[in-house]
Formats: C-alpha cells, sequence, structure tokens
C-alpha cells in the first residue's frame, strides 16, 4: 500500500552507516544537507493520499489497492501519460525539478523483466525474483533508487589485472546467497529504502562466467553497506541567495559493499555476462523517458527566468533578445515534441509492455542533453551581468547598505528591489553557482556518457527504411544487399 511521508522517513531511520563532510550521519532525516530531498520525497508520499493530489499520484490494481503511478507498469500510451502528469504535478507543487526520486529508476527493473527468458537461460528461479520484486514496489511502494557506476580504476586493464574492488563483484557462494565486494556510485542512496545493482559498462569479450556479471536488490541498511556522501550544497549559504541549492540539491554516494550478503531471492542475475549485457543494451528502453522529461522542465525554468530578467528590464521588444529566446522555445520545443511521438509511436517490448518508441526517445535524449550547456548559456546572456554582480541578501537588508540598493535596484511600482534581487538569485543558482554546474555535469553523465546516448540511437533506428529508399533511387539490385540485411 501507499506509504505517507512519516511512514518515509521512519523507515530510512534504521541504523545505516553515513558518512558526510567526514562525519558519521546519525539520522539522515535531520542533517542539514540530507533533510531537503528526504522531505520531498516524504511530501510525494503524502501527496498520494491527499484529495487534489490523489487521482494524479496513484492508480487502483486489480486487488483494489492505490499504488504509486511511477511504480505502474506501463501497458498502453494512457499509463505514459498518467505518469508524465503526475511528474508535471510534483514539480508545480514544490516548485523546482529532482530527479532521483523513485520513477526515473524503477524502469530499469523493467527492462530486466523484458530479458526474462535471457535469464531463463542460466536460473529460472532469477526471472522469478524479478517479477516479484516489480510487484513488491508496486505494492510496498519503497524508495527505489539505481546503482550502475563503479570506480572502475584503470580502464585499460580488465578488473582482474589490478584491484578486483574496482568493480563490484561475487566473492563467495553461500546455502543463503552471494557475497558482494566493490562499490557504486548512486544519487539518493543515503536516504532511499533499496537499490537495483547491475554491472557498469564493459567490454565483457569472452568472460562468459564473469564473477562481475551480477545483478540484485539491495536494500540500504543490510550489513556491510557504508555511504560515503559527497558533500551537500544544502546549508552552505543562505537560501534566500540560493534557493535552489538548499531545497534541490540531491546528494550523491559512493556505496561500498563489504562483504555484503545478498539472498538468493534478491539475486536477478549471476555469472551470466549475456544477461549482464542484455540489461546495459537496454537499460534506459524505459528510464530515459522520465530522465528527459526532467530535462524539459528545465528547458521551462530557463526560459522563464530569462524571459522575466529581459522583460523587466524592458529589453523583451529587442529582435536580438526575442531570436534568442525562439532558440530556447526551439529547444524546448524540440524535446517536448521527441516525448510525445514516442508515446504515440509506442512499441510492445519481449514482455508485453508499452515502450516509449526506441529511436525517438533515445534521439530525444541527444536532442536534450547535447543542446544544454550552450541553452545554458543563452539563458546566461539574456539575465545579463547583474547575475554575477548582486550583492547578496544580508546586504540589501543591513541598513546601512540597504537603502543604496534599494535605490539601485527598484525600477518602477512593478519591480521592485526585493523582487529583482530574489530573481538574480535564481538566476545565479540555476546559471552560475557551484550548484549549477554540478546538475549540467549530472545531466550530462546520469544516463551514461554522451557516446553511448549515440550509440543507443544507432542500435535502435531502423536503418533498412532509408537503405531501401536510396537504394530505389540508384537503381541498385538486390545484390547489394548482404546476408541477413534485408
Amino acid at each position: 500500500m501507499i506509504r505517507t511521508g512519516e511512514q518515509y522517513r521512519e523507515s530510512i531511520r534504521d541504523g545505516r552507516q553515513v558518512w558526510i563532510d567526514g562525519e558519521r550521519v546519525a539520522d539522515v532525516t535531520r542533517h542539514p544537507m540530507f533533510r531537503p530531498l528526504v522531505d520531498i520525497r516524504a511530501r510525494i508520499y503524502d501527496m498520494q493520499h491527499e484529495a487534489p493530489f490523489r487521482e494524479i499520484m496513484t492508480f487502483v490494481d486489480g486487488d483494489g489497492e492505490r499504488c504509486a503511478i511511477g511504480s505502474k507498469l506501463p501497458l498502453e500510451a494512457a499509463d505514459w501519460e498518467a505518469k508524465r502528469r503526475a511528474v508535471d504535478t510534483l514539480f508545480d507543487e514544490i516548485g523546482g525539478i529532482v530527479t532521483r526520486v523513485g520513477d526515473e529508476t524503477v524502469g530499469e527493473m523493467w527492462s530486466l523483466y523484458d530479458g526474462r527468458e535471457v535469464l531463463d537461460e542460466v536460473n529460472p528461479d532469477f526471472s522469478e525474483n524479478i517479477r516479484r520484486h516489480i510487484h513488491e514496489v508496486i505494492t510496498g511502494d519503497p524508495f527505489h533508487v539505481s546503482a550502475n557506476t563503479d570506480p572502475k580504476g584503470d580502464r585499460s586493464k580488465r578488473p582482474q589485472d589490478q584491484d578486483p574492488d574496482m568493480l563490484l563483484h561475487v566473492v563467495k557462494e553461500t546455502d543463503a546467497g552471494i557475497v558482494v565486494r566493490g562499490a557504486k556510485y548512486e544519487t539518493a542512496a543515503a536516504y532511499a529504502n533499496q537499490a537495483f545493482c547491475k554491472p557498469t559498462i564493459a567490454n565483457w569479450g569472452d568472460a562468459e562466467l564473469s564473477d562481475y556479471a551480477v545483478g540484485f536488490i539491495v536494500e540500504m541498511n543490510r550489513p556491510g553497506i557504508k555511504h560515503i556522501c559527497r558533500t551537500g550544497f544544502a546549508g552552505r549559504r543562505p537560501i534566500e541567495d540560493y534557493p535552489l541549492a538548499n531545497r534541490f540539491d540531491e546528494v550523491d554516494t559512493l556505496v561500498v559493499f563489504d562483504d555484503v550478503l545478498i539472498p538468493w531471492e534478491n539475486v536477478l542475475f549471476y555469472r551470466h555476462t549475456r544477461a549482464a549485457q542484455w540489461i546495459r543494451a537496454t537499460l534506459h528502453r524505459y528510464s530515459a523517458f522520465p530522465f528527459v522529461q526532467r530535462t524539459l522542465r528545465l528547458a521551462d525554468l530557463l526560459i522563464g527566468t530569462a524571459l522575466w530578467n529581459v522583460r523587466q528590464t524592458g529589453l523583451e521588444r529587442q529582435q536580438a533578445v526575442q531570436e534568442k529566446l525562439a532558440t530556447l522555445a526551439c529547444w524546448r520545443e524540440g524535446i517536448d515534441a521527441h516525448l510525445t511521438a514516442a508515446i504515440a509511436k509506442g512499441e510492445r517490448s519481449p514482455a508485453g509492455l508499452l515502450m516509449p518508441n526506441q529511436a525517438i526517445l533515445y534521439a530525444g535524449r541527444v536532442f536534450a542533453i547535447s543542446q544544454l550547456h550552450q541553452m545554458m548559456h543563452l539563458a546566461r546572456e539574456l539575465c545579463g551581468g547583474q547575475v554575477c554582480v548582486t550583492p547578496d541578501h544580508a546586504c540589501f537588508r543591513d541598513p546601512e547598505t540597504g537603502p543604496w540598493l534599494e535605490k539601485y535596484y527598484t525600477i518602477d511600482d512593478r519591480w521592485v528591489a526585493e523582487d529583482r534581487r530574489r530573481l538574480l538569485a535564481l538566476a545565479r543558482d540555476l546559471l552560475n553557482s557551484d550548484y549549477a554546474g554540478h546538475r549540467l555535469t549530472f545531466q550530462l553523465f546520469a544516463q551514461s556518457p554522451p557516446f553511448a546516448h549515440l550509440a543507443a540511437v544507432y542500435r535502435n533506428f531502423d536503418w533498412e527504411g532509408p537503405l531501401r529508399f536510396a537504394q530505389k533511387a540508384a537503381g541498385l539490385s538486390d545484390r547489394v544487399w548482404g546476408e541477413g540485411e534485408r
């Protein structure tokens, strides 16, 4: 059943081992760098119960129970529209954008669900495990994240030729399960309930029975798990000066697996490189959709921030300004078009789910992410130089300096100094701050690096149509087709 926000908070007060800034954290729900996102995740749980949001955030399953819409298996286009509407409703409610809150990671389990025949090759119990865990996510409503990236070490060497723990691997089998060692990076792990761990991008070669080819579900408080987090942005500077960093920073974690026992019922595949290759090739067939949707909403925030800045200084009617705004709008509408078309031209998966059209979705991801840095710079141009020179909130409140800032930052009765300060603070945090740089890098690499984005397009694009068109235009004989190409 759907949980409440307080039930979620209580579920992560479980003695987990968490460190940040070199200190052990006693309670992640109260720590100033974790609390903002814990509160947002709790807000999602509470919205599922509230009358204005319940029908948007939940669905009723076959047993008559209400479940989170983000975890619902997508069987038709309407399911994707409902998921999209729920995410937009959340962002409108909290006034910002968050990425790792569950709906963007649970889809990676559906990809393995599509590969049940692959799992059956090594052990039918594994395909039953993934089916059961997907059901438990729907009915149990945990905060579920995904662990992909290892430290990797020297990438020119095989893991066996260096410290083997650079990639997570199995060190022992027992009657109770497998024992794993290594580490994974994962955003939000320190305040999540569980994670789907799977192999990173690798050249498996002929390592048919590799101990590194392992995937499993793990609770974030298992004995032997240590969460070593990067320092957060929340609490460093006043929220009045950094409204995004203090509310929406999602803390990233190096999750160390120090000989962690994974029960057999939680093992999804093991010593099966074909399953590892399958999940890496299909990992984002569903989760790319909510990821790209986040970039769409980031485009809205960039456009709104830039437009308010040019409007309050009276520059909106200048042709050069309108051209820059139109460029931002074209990028935004292009992302929206890819998302809409991916649903409208959805495809059936091997397990009978409705996948967003893979070629369109992956092309949309490339379109969104490859231009993000340029669009941020365009928004920076539109916001102007005052973003980087405006004094902080304390100076506006100081009795000696405040009157001067009130004089020079007030334009007219509509645009008074305080509103201009708030707008410039938002623009600075969105475009220029440490948090802004972090988010740009995160968006670039969160679902694999750019070369992998293009590789996904290459694997999923229908090349035969253009080939046949060109064949007919040139009058080529059928001899040009190689065996298996037609």
